[in-house]
């Protein structure tokens, strides 16, 4: 009777399983890699955490400066002689400087591009309105060249602003005409433009988001929004008494930050580049955001609030309301968080900060008298 090999026999059976059992484990693929421009700004840093999430490695260039502005993404920091842990690195580099962004460009090779960085404050770019539109404006030029000249195919987003938009009536959407009120809002307009043409003459991925106003605790405090929240956090602790503002009437359209940076990074997964406005589809006045943020800390805004017309701009925008139809029909985005919970977000995160201030103040670390 014929009996069954063993399990030394080199008959076919056993050629088989040991074929199997000799196949190498599979190698992932490679990481994506994002190089971002003003990573240490609010966006930089909410869009920073989106990418490591998904598995990125990012790479941020920053502007040399005598004191550090990371704060915003010290709880990413990882030392880089921690190769294998660290995916986040930072470069000095400047959009003034176009041979610092062409050498990054090109010894780190992205994947993908997102110009975040520019003098983003709009009253302040009535007072410096060269730099602005250099930055601004021509930065993101020189920035999409070093894109173009890349020994491989990028994809590069370019963050828009609805400043763009100024005195056009709303709702504001994609086809809506541009008509800036200030230099910021005008070097916004030059960015967008020189994106759409670098996308048609050069068949380069490129897309322009037209970020309505977005916040959150991160939130520089020279803005409105943070400015009120801050203040709202130092006057319930005792700390400060008044608060001067200027235009009350003001309408716009805000949304939190940690939102719109998801719809950036879906532009560029798309099959084909194109421009998208990104918004809640909501405007509220500044009185309104007064209203709700010392309401939600038990206190009556008009005890407090003072006009001062320095801070009103030379010229306003009176409305801003946007129309984000495409980007939720072809990006499939919309925001999470509403109005009320932004507003009690950025409130409980400034009270807090005014109990740790308070606590310097009553050590005598402090001067109490730095605010009125």
């Amino acid at each position: 009777m014929a009996t069954a090999p063993s399990a030394k026999s080199n008959g076919p059976e056993s050629t088989k399983d040991s074929a199997v059992t000799t196949i190498p484990p599979s190698i992932p693929p490679p990481r994506k890699v994002a190089l971002v421009t003003g990573i240490t700004g609010q966006d930089g840093s909410y869009l920073t955490e989106l990418l490591l999430s998904k598995g990125y490695d990012v790479h941020g260039l920053i502007r040399r400066s005598s004191n550090f502005n990371t704060a915003r993404l010290d709880h990413l920091y990882v030392d880089p002689h921690i190769s294998s842990k660290a995916r986040m690195k930072l470069h000095y580099a400047d959009l003034s400087d176009a041979s610092s962004l062409r050498r990054w460009v090109d010894s780190i090779l992205p994947d993908e591009v997102y110009n975040l960085a520019a003098q983003s404050h709009v009253a302040v770019s009535f007072e410096i309105p060269d730099y602005t539109a250099d930055v601004v404006g021509t930065g993101s030029l020189r920035l999409l060249e070093a894109v173009r000249l890349a020994p491989k195919s990028i994809r590069y987003y370019q963050a828009g602003s609805s400043e763009m938009f100024g005195s056009t009536p709303p709702p504001q959407s994609e086809s809506t005409p541009f008509h800036p009120r200030s230099p910021y809002a005008a070097a916004k307009v030059a960015a967008h433009w020189y994106t759409v043409n670098y996308r048609e003459a050069y068949d380069l991925f490129a897309c322009n988001g037209i970020l309505f106003n977005h916040e959150s605790p991160r939130r520089g405090e020279n803005f409105v929004t943070r400015k009120i929240t801050r203040a709202v956090g130092r006057i319930k602790v005792g700390l400060q008494t008044k608060l001067f503002l200027g235009n009350l009437s003001a309408a716009r359209d805000w949304g939190f930050a940690g939102d719109y940076v998801e719809a950036m990074w879906l532009m560029l997964q798309q099959d084909k580049p194109g421009d998208y406005v990104v918004a809640t589809e909501e405007s509220h006045t500044v009185e309104e955001f007064l209203y709700a943020a010392f309401g939600y800390a038990g206190l009556d805004w008009k005890d407090h609030v003072e006009i001062d017309k320095k801070y009103f701009r030379p010229t306003e925008v009176d409305s801003l309301k946007g129309d984000s139809t495409k980007a939720r029909r072809e990006l499939k985005w919309k925001p999470k968080v509403g109005f009320q919970d932004l507003v009690k977000m950025m409130v409980d995160h400034d009270l807090e900060l005014a109990k740790k201030e308070k606590v310097l103040v009553d050590a005598g670390y402090r001067d109490s008298q730095q605010q009125p």
